[in-house]
Protein backbone atom coordinates (compact mmCIF):
# COMPACT_ATOMS: atom_id res chain seq x y z
CA UNK A 1 0.00 0.00 0.00
CA UNK A 2 1.47 3.26 -0.92
CA UNK A 3 -0.21 7.25 -0.43
CA UNK A 4 -0.52 9.64 -2.79
CA UNK A 5 -0.12 12.97 -1.58
CA UNK A 6 -0.66 16.44 -2.09
CA UNK A 7 1.94 17.65 -4.14
CA UNK A 8 3.78 20.98 -3.68
CA UNK A 9 2.56 22.87 -6.97
CA UNK A 10 5.51 25.63 -6.20
CA UNK A 11 6.95 27.24 -3.43
CA UNK A 12 4.28 29.75 -2.39
CA UNK A 13 1.86 26.79 -1.42
CA UNK A 14 1.46 25.69 2.13
CA UNK A 15 -1.88 23.68 1.22
CA UNK A 16 -4.61 23.02 -1.33
CA UNK A 17 -8.41 22.46 -1.51
CA UNK A 18 -9.18 19.25 -3.37
CA UNK A 19 -11.63 20.19 -5.59
CA UNK A 20 -12.93 17.13 -7.59
CA UNK A 21 -12.44 13.43 -7.83
CA UNK A 22 -11.58 11.94 -11.42
CA UNK A 23 -11.23 8.41 -9.73
CA UNK A 24 -13.39 6.17 -7.39
CA UNK A 25 -11.82 2.89 -5.02
CA UNK A 26 -10.91 0.53 -7.64
CA UNK A 27 -9.99 2.35 -10.51
CA UNK A 28 -6.90 1.20 -11.86
CA UNK A 29 -4.10 4.00 -12.73
CA UNK A 30 -1.23 4.71 -14.72
CA UNK A 31 1.66 6.93 -14.17
CA UNK A 32 1.11 10.36 -15.73
CA UNK A 33 -2.95 9.71 -15.03
CA UNK A 34 -4.71 12.68 -13.91
CA UNK A 35 -6.39 12.16 -10.75
CA UNK A 36 -7.93 15.07 -8.92
CA UNK A 37 -8.38 18.73 -9.45
CA UNK A 38 -6.61 20.74 -6.63
CA UNK A 39 -7.42 24.59 -5.80
CA UNK A 40 -4.68 26.83 -5.04
CA UNK A 41 -4.40 30.77 -4.72
CA UNK A 42 -3.21 30.41 -8.62
CA UNK A 43 -6.79 28.44 -9.80
CA UNK A 44 -7.52 24.70 -10.46
CA UNK A 45 -4.87 22.43 -10.87
CA UNK A 46 -5.28 19.00 -12.44
CA UNK A 47 -2.72 16.85 -10.53
CA UNK A 48 -1.17 13.37 -12.00
CA UNK A 49 -0.16 10.31 -10.45
CA UNK A 50 3.02 8.80 -11.15
CA UNK A 51 3.14 5.39 -9.98
CA UNK A 52 0.78 1.97 -11.44
CA UNK A 53 -1.79 0.76 -9.11
CA UNK A 54 -5.28 0.89 -8.36
CA UNK A 55 -7.34 3.43 -5.68
CA UNK A 56 -7.59 1.86 -2.61
CA UNK A 57 -8.96 4.57 -0.36
CA UNK A 58 -10.24 8.11 -1.15
CA UNK A 59 -8.93 9.28 2.14
CA UNK A 60 -9.49 13.15 1.63
CA UNK A 61 -13.07 14.34 0.10
CA UNK A 62 -13.66 16.91 -2.37
CA UNK A 63 -14.01 20.53 -0.49
CA UNK A 64 -11.56 19.51 2.68
CA UNK A 65 -7.87 21.74 2.56
CA UNK A 66 -4.91 19.75 3.24
CA UNK A 67 -1.51 20.83 4.03
CA UNK A 68 0.70 19.75 0.88
CA UNK A 69 2.65 16.79 2.29
CA UNK A 70 -0.92 15.38 3.55
CA UNK A 71 -2.30 12.07 2.34
CA UNK A 72 -5.05 12.21 -0.62
CA UNK A 73 -5.50 8.47 -1.41
CA UNK A 74 -4.04 5.24 -1.16
CA UNK A 75 -2.73 3.02 -3.69
CA UNK A 76 -2.48 -0.55 -4.28
CA UNK A 77 0.23 -1.79 -6.67
CA UNK A 78 -0.50 -4.95 -6.47
CA UNK A 79 -3.86 -5.13 -6.87
CA UNK A 80 -3.12 -3.46 -10.83
CA UNK A 81 -1.72 -7.33 -11.20
CA UNK A 82 -5.37 -8.53 -11.16
CA UNK A 83 -7.86 -8.76 -13.67
CA UNK A 84 -11.17 -6.95 -13.60
CA UNK A 85 -10.06 -3.47 -11.77
CA UNK A 86 -11.72 -0.54 -13.72
CA UNK A 87 -9.79 1.59 -15.50
CA UNK A 88 -9.64 5.35 -14.22
CA UNK A 89 -11.87 7.78 -16.80
CA UNK A 90 -9.75 9.29 -19.99
CA UNK A 91 -9.23 12.86 -18.92
CA UNK A 92 -10.22 14.91 -22.13
CA UNK A 93 -7.87 15.56 -24.08
CA UNK A 94 -6.69 19.79 -23.79
CA UNK A 95 -6.75 21.33 -27.05
CA UNK A 96 -3.79 21.15 -29.22
CA UNK A 97 -2.24 24.87 -30.65
CA UNK A 98 -3.59 26.89 -32.18
CA UNK A 99 -6.40 26.85 -29.68
CA UNK A 100 -10.08 28.02 -30.23
CA UNK A 101 -10.11 32.09 -29.04
CA UNK A 102 -11.09 32.98 -25.74
CA UNK A 103 -12.79 36.53 -25.32
CA UNK A 104 -11.91 36.34 -21.53
CA UNK A 105 -9.22 33.94 -20.12
CA UNK A 106 -9.14 33.50 -16.02
CA UNK A 107 -7.63 31.20 -13.83
CA UNK A 108 -10.96 29.55 -11.56
CA UNK A 109 -10.90 30.07 -7.53
CA UNK A 110 -8.41 29.27 -5.66
CA UNK A 111 -8.67 30.71 -1.77
CA UNK A 112 -11.04 29.97 0.37
CA UNK A 113 -10.57 32.42 3.22
CA UNK A 114 -11.58 35.70 2.13
CA UNK A 115 -15.02 36.99 1.30
CA UNK A 116 -15.65 35.78 -2.18
CA UNK A 117 -15.46 39.25 -5.01
CA UNK A 118 -18.53 40.35 -6.68
CA UNK A 119 -20.22 38.11 -9.32
CA UNK A 120 -19.18 40.02 -13.04
CA UNK A 121 -21.33 39.25 -15.79
CA UNK A 122 -19.98 37.34 -18.90
CA UNK A 123 -17.94 39.28 -21.22
CA UNK A 124 -20.05 41.07 -23.65
CA UNK A 125 -20.03 40.39 -27.30
CA UNK A 126 -18.82 36.84 -26.90
CA UNK A 127 -18.84 33.46 -25.00
CA UNK A 128 -17.89 33.24 -21.12
CA UNK A 129 -15.02 31.70 -20.27
CA UNK A 130 -15.25 28.35 -18.14
CA UNK A 131 -13.02 26.09 -16.13
CA UNK A 132 -12.53 22.64 -17.02
CA UNK A 133 -13.94 21.57 -13.68
CA UNK A 134 -16.91 24.08 -13.42
CA UNK A 135 -17.92 22.95 -17.64
CA UNK A 136 -17.71 19.21 -16.39
CA UNK A 137 -19.99 19.90 -13.34
CA UNK A 138 -22.52 22.22 -15.47
CA UNK A 139 -22.57 19.29 -17.98
CA UNK A 140 -23.18 16.63 -15.07
CA UNK A 141 -26.07 18.74 -13.35
CA UNK A 142 -27.72 19.44 -16.34
CA UNK A 143 -26.73 23.85 -16.67
CA UNK A 144 -26.08 25.81 -19.40
CA UNK A 145 -22.37 27.06 -18.54
CA UNK A 146 -22.55 29.66 -21.04
CA UNK A 147 -25.59 31.48 -19.34
CA UNK A 148 -24.12 31.46 -15.54
CA UNK A 149 -22.84 34.61 -14.00
CA UNK A 150 -19.08 34.33 -13.30
CA UNK A 151 -17.46 35.05 -9.92
CA UNK A 152 -14.00 34.51 -11.87
CA UNK A 153 -11.45 36.91 -12.81
CA UNK A 154 -12.96 38.95 -15.95
CA UNK A 155 -16.40 37.26 -15.17
CA UNK A 156 -15.50 33.33 -15.88
CA UNK A 157 -17.42 30.70 -14.52
CA UNK A 158 -15.89 28.91 -11.92
CA UNK A 159 -17.09 25.38 -10.08
CA UNK A 160 -18.44 27.71 -7.03
CA UNK A 161 -20.77 29.28 -9.67
CA UNK A 162 -22.25 26.14 -11.01
CA UNK A 163 -22.71 24.88 -7.82
CA UNK A 164 -24.34 27.88 -6.47
CA UNK A 165 -26.50 27.88 -9.70
CA UNK A 166 -27.63 24.43 -8.53
CA UNK A 167 -29.06 25.22 -5.52
CA UNK A 168 -31.25 28.59 -6.88
CA UNK A 169 -34.73 28.14 -8.12
CA UNK A 170 -35.18 28.37 -11.89
CA UNK A 171 -31.09 27.93 -12.67
CA UNK A 172 -30.59 28.11 -16.38
CA UNK A 173 -31.26 24.26 -17.51
CA UNK A 174 -31.51 23.69 -21.34
CA UNK A 175 -34.99 23.46 -22.53
CA UNK A 176 -34.38 20.26 -23.99
CA UNK A 177 -32.28 18.54 -21.02
CA UNK A 178 -34.36 15.59 -19.54
CA UNK A 179 -35.81 15.78 -16.49
CA UNK A 180 -33.17 13.93 -13.88
CA UNK A 181 -32.60 13.98 -10.07
CA UNK A 182 -29.10 16.31 -9.62
CA UNK A 183 -26.10 14.05 -8.19
CA UNK A 184 -25.60 15.81 -4.46
CA UNK A 185 -24.01 19.39 -4.53
CA UNK A 186 -20.42 19.12 -4.02
CA UNK A 187 -19.15 21.93 -1.09
CA UNK A 188 -19.83 25.47 -2.04
CA UNK A 189 -16.14 27.20 -3.09
CA UNK A 190 -15.50 30.76 -3.42
CA UNK A 191 -14.60 32.52 -6.52
CA UNK A 192 -11.25 33.66 -7.30
CA UNK A 193 -9.21 36.56 -4.88
CA UNK A 194 -6.22 38.27 -6.11
CA UNK A 195 -5.56 39.40 -3.01
CA UNK A 196 -4.73 35.97 -1.58
CA UNK A 197 -2.47 34.94 -4.50
CA UNK A 198 -0.64 38.27 -4.05
CA UNK A 199 -0.08 37.19 -0.44
CA UNK A 200 1.05 33.84 -1.78
CA UNK A 201 3.50 35.61 -3.71
CA UNK A 202 5.19 38.30 -1.59
CA UNK A 203 5.65 35.00 1.03
CA UNK A 204 7.54 33.12 -1.81
CA UNK A 205 9.70 36.26 -2.31
CA UNK A 206 10.28 36.79 0.83
CA UNK A 207 11.53 33.67 1.74
CA UNK A 208 13.86 33.76 -1.73
CA UNK A 209 15.35 37.15 -0.70
CA UNK A 210 15.57 35.86 2.83
CA UNK A 211 17.45 32.63 2.49
CA UNK A 212 18.88 32.51 -1.43
CA UNK A 213 22.30 35.12 -1.59
CA UNK A 214 21.13 36.92 -5.22
CA UNK A 215 24.08 38.36 -7.21
CA UNK A 216 22.98 39.99 -10.21
CA UNK A 217 24.06 40.59 -13.71
CA UNK A 218 23.33 42.94 -16.95
CA UNK A 219 23.65 42.52 -20.89
CA UNK A 220 22.70 43.94 -23.79
CA UNK A 221 22.07 42.30 -27.06
CA UNK A 222 21.74 43.32 -30.15
CA UNK A 223 18.68 42.10 -31.94
CA UNK A 224 18.89 43.00 -35.36
CA UNK A 225 19.65 39.71 -37.07
CA UNK A 226 17.05 38.18 -34.78
CA UNK A 227 14.45 40.86 -36.14
CA UNK A 228 15.15 40.58 -39.51
CA UNK A 229 14.93 36.36 -39.55
CA UNK A 230 11.46 37.05 -37.67
CA UNK A 231 10.34 39.55 -40.61
CA UNK A 232 11.42 36.99 -43.00
CA UNK A 233 9.97 33.96 -41.61
CA UNK A 234 6.66 35.12 -40.78
CA UNK A 235 6.32 36.92 -43.94
CA UNK A 236 4.22 34.13 -45.91
CA UNK A 237 2.30 32.94 -42.72
CA UNK A 238 -0.83 33.84 -41.26
CA UNK A 239 -1.16 35.33 -38.18
CA UNK A 240 -1.72 32.25 -36.11
CA UNK A 241 1.21 31.22 -36.86
CA UNK A 242 3.63 33.66 -36.91
CA UNK A 243 7.00 32.97 -34.03
CA UNK A 244 7.21 35.89 -31.87
CA UNK A 245 10.64 37.20 -30.10
CA UNK A 246 9.82 34.92 -27.13
CA UNK A 247 10.02 32.09 -28.90
CA UNK A 248 13.78 33.14 -29.57
CA UNK A 249 14.15 34.23 -25.89
CA UNK A 250 13.29 30.61 -24.72
CA UNK A 251 15.25 28.30 -27.50
CA UNK A 252 18.34 30.87 -26.82
CA UNK A 253 17.88 30.91 -23.02
CA UNK A 254 17.64 27.09 -22.84
CA UNK A 255 20.54 26.20 -24.94
CA UNK A 256 22.85 28.36 -23.31
CA UNK A 257 21.72 26.77 -19.78
CA UNK A 258 22.84 23.12 -21.16
CA UNK A 259 26.41 24.98 -21.65
CA UNK A 260 26.57 26.35 -17.98
CA UNK A 261 24.17 23.47 -16.17
CA UNK A 262 25.54 25.03 -12.93
CA UNK A 263 22.67 27.50 -12.84
CA UNK A 264 19.74 24.44 -14.20
CA UNK A 265 18.65 22.54 -10.94
CA UNK A 266 17.38 22.80 -7.33
CA UNK A 267 19.00 24.38 -4.16
CA UNK A 268 17.75 21.86 -1.45
CA UNK A 269 18.41 20.47 2.15
CA UNK A 270 22.20 22.46 2.10
CA UNK A 271 23.05 21.20 -1.93
CA UNK A 272 22.49 21.85 -5.04
CA UNK A 273 20.46 19.05 -7.39
CA UNK A 274 20.91 19.46 -10.60
CA UNK A 275 18.33 19.11 -12.99
CA UNK A 276 16.95 15.66 -14.67
CA UNK A 277 16.33 18.12 -17.99
CA UNK A 278 15.75 21.86 -19.01
CA UNK A 279 12.80 22.59 -18.16
CA UNK A 280 12.34 26.28 -18.20
CA UNK A 281 9.49 28.20 -16.31
CA UNK A 282 7.36 30.46 -18.38
CA UNK A 283 5.84 33.79 -16.17
CA UNK A 284 2.49 34.47 -17.22
CA UNK A 285 0.54 37.59 -15.87
CA UNK A 286 -2.89 36.36 -14.87
CA UNK A 287 -5.46 39.43 -16.00
CA UNK A 288 -6.94 39.47 -12.30
CA UNK A 289 -3.46 39.83 -11.06
CA UNK A 290 -0.91 37.58 -10.02
CA UNK A 291 1.44 35.39 -11.72
CA UNK A 292 2.11 31.51 -12.59
CA UNK A 293 5.43 29.94 -14.07
CA UNK A 294 4.33 26.59 -15.59
CA UNK A 295 7.55 24.82 -17.00
CA UNK A 296 8.57 23.60 -20.60
CA UNK A 297 10.50 20.21 -20.53
CA UNK A 298 13.22 19.90 -22.55
CA UNK A 299 13.11 23.20 -23.83
CA UNK A 300 16.20 22.68 -25.02
CA UNK A 301 15.47 20.21 -27.66
CA UNK A 302 12.67 21.65 -29.34
CA UNK A 303 12.10 23.49 -32.08
CA UNK A 304 10.93 27.26 -32.02
CA UNK A 305 7.65 26.94 -34.05
CA UNK A 306 7.14 24.07 -30.96
CA UNK A 307 7.94 26.34 -28.12
CA UNK A 308 5.98 29.01 -29.68
CA UNK A 309 2.90 26.64 -29.47
CA UNK A 310 3.83 25.65 -26.28
CA UNK A 311 3.88 28.90 -24.92
CA UNK A 312 0.90 29.62 -26.12
CA UNK A 313 -0.95 26.81 -25.15
CA UNK A 314 0.50 27.05 -21.62
CA UNK A 315 -1.05 30.94 -21.29
CA UNK A 316 -4.82 29.65 -22.44
CA UNK A 317 -4.62 27.57 -19.90
CA UNK A 318 -3.22 29.30 -17.40
CA UNK A 319 -5.67 31.96 -17.73
CA UNK A 320 -8.45 29.50 -17.97
CA UNK A 321 -7.66 26.85 -14.91
CA UNK A 322 -5.91 24.04 -17.19
CA UNK A 323 -2.72 23.43 -15.97
CA UNK A 324 -1.08 20.34 -14.27
CA UNK A 325 0.74 19.96 -11.31
CA UNK A 326 3.64 18.69 -13.42
CA UNK A 327 4.01 22.03 -15.22
CA UNK A 328 3.96 23.88 -11.98
CA UNK A 329 6.71 21.80 -9.80
CA UNK A 330 8.99 20.67 -12.48
CA UNK A 331 10.85 24.07 -13.37
CA UNK A 332 14.66 23.94 -12.98
CA UNK A 333 15.25 27.37 -14.16
CA UNK A 334 12.72 30.70 -14.94
CA UNK A 335 12.59 33.36 -17.45
CA UNK A 336 10.38 35.95 -17.42
CA UNK A 337 9.77 38.63 -20.19
CA UNK A 338 8.45 42.56 -19.32
CA UNK A 339 9.17 43.48 -23.03
CA UNK A 340 5.55 43.36 -24.49
CA UNK A 341 4.37 45.59 -21.45
CA UNK A 342 6.94 48.22 -22.38
CA UNK A 343 9.56 47.84 -19.80
CA UNK A 344 13.25 48.35 -20.77
CA UNK A 345 14.70 45.86 -17.98
CA UNK A 346 13.68 43.03 -15.55
CA UNK A 347 15.75 42.12 -12.66
CA UNK A 348 13.72 39.01 -11.20
CA UNK A 349 13.61 37.13 -7.84
CA UNK A 350 14.71 33.79 -7.89
CA UNK A 351 11.70 31.56 -7.17
CA UNK A 352 12.85 28.90 -4.65
CA UNK A 353 14.02 25.68 -5.26
CA UNK A 354 15.60 27.00 -8.53
CA UNK A 355 19.04 29.08 -8.40
CA UNK A 356 18.53 31.38 -11.33
CA UNK A 357 16.03 33.69 -13.20
CA UNK A 358 16.85 35.27 -16.49
CA UNK A 359 14.66 38.10 -17.32
CA UNK A 360 14.37 40.18 -20.55
CA UNK A 361 13.05 43.89 -21.55
CA UNK A 362 11.62 45.55 -24.95
CA UNK A 363 13.29 45.36 -27.92
CA UNK A 364 13.68 48.95 -28.70
CA UNK A 365 16.06 50.74 -31.70
CA UNK A 366 18.56 52.40 -29.69
CA UNK A 367 21.88 53.75 -30.68
CA UNK A 368 24.72 51.45 -30.71
CA UNK A 369 28.36 50.93 -31.92
CA UNK A 370 28.76 48.27 -35.03
CA UNK A 371 32.62 48.36 -36.26
CA UNK A 372 33.32 51.77 -35.12
CA UNK A 373 30.15 54.00 -36.25
CA UNK A 374 26.78 54.47 -34.21
CA UNK A 375 24.11 53.17 -35.84
CA UNK A 376 20.68 52.69 -34.67
CA UNK A 377 19.85 49.16 -33.83
CA UNK A 378 17.09 47.33 -31.95
CA UNK A 379 18.31 46.20 -28.45
CA UNK A 380 17.40 43.78 -25.53
CA UNK A 381 18.50 44.10 -22.33
CA UNK A 382 19.25 40.71 -20.54
CA UNK A 383 19.79 40.42 -16.88
CA UNK A 384 20.33 37.02 -14.67
CA UNK A 385 19.68 36.97 -10.92
CA UNK A 386 21.43 33.66 -9.67
CA UNK A 387 22.42 32.13 -6.79
CA UNK A 388 25.90 33.03 -4.74
CA UNK A 389 25.63 29.38 -3.16
CA UNK A 390 25.55 27.83 -6.09
CA UNK A 391 27.97 29.51 -8.46
CA UNK A 392 29.32 32.72 -9.13
CA UNK A 393 29.58 35.89 -11.35
CA UNK A 394 31.63 34.19 -13.81
CA UNK A 395 29.53 31.78 -14.89
CA UNK A 396 26.87 34.02 -14.39
CA UNK A 397 28.70 36.17 -17.43
CA UNK A 398 29.15 32.85 -19.38
CA UNK A 399 25.53 32.36 -19.47
CA UNK A 400 24.40 36.01 -20.68
CA UNK A 401 27.07 35.92 -23.05
CA UNK A 402 25.85 32.43 -24.32
CA UNK A 403 22.37 33.66 -24.96
CA UNK A 404 23.71 36.42 -26.82
CA UNK A 405 25.58 34.55 -28.99
CA UNK A 406 22.97 32.07 -29.77
CA UNK A 407 20.39 34.94 -30.83
CA UNK A 408 23.06 36.21 -33.19
CA UNK A 409 22.18 33.18 -35.42
CA UNK A 410 18.29 32.39 -35.01
CA UNK A 411 18.56 30.11 -37.98
CA UNK A 412 20.15 27.59 -35.82
CA UNK A 413 17.91 27.58 -32.73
Amino acid sequence: MRDFKMPALGADMEAGLLAEWLVKPGDKVKSGDIVCVVETQKGAIEVEIFENGVIEELVVQPGEEVPVGATLARLDGEAAKEEGAAPAPKRPSLPKWPPPPLPAKAAPPAPRHPPAPAAAAPPAGGRAAVSPAARRRATELGLDPETLTGTGIDGSVTLADVEAAAREPGEKRPAEAPAAEAPPAKPARKGFDPAEMRKAIAAAMQRSKREIPHYYLGQTIDFAAATEWLAATNATKPPPERLMPAALLLKATALAIAEVPALNGHYEDGAFRPGSGINIGWIVALRGGGLVAPAIRDADKQGVRDLMAALRDLVQRARTGGLRASELGSGTVTVTSLGERGADSVIGVIYPPQVAIVGFGRIAVRPWVVDGAVVARPLAEASLAADHRVCDGHLGGLLLAAIDRHLQQPGKL
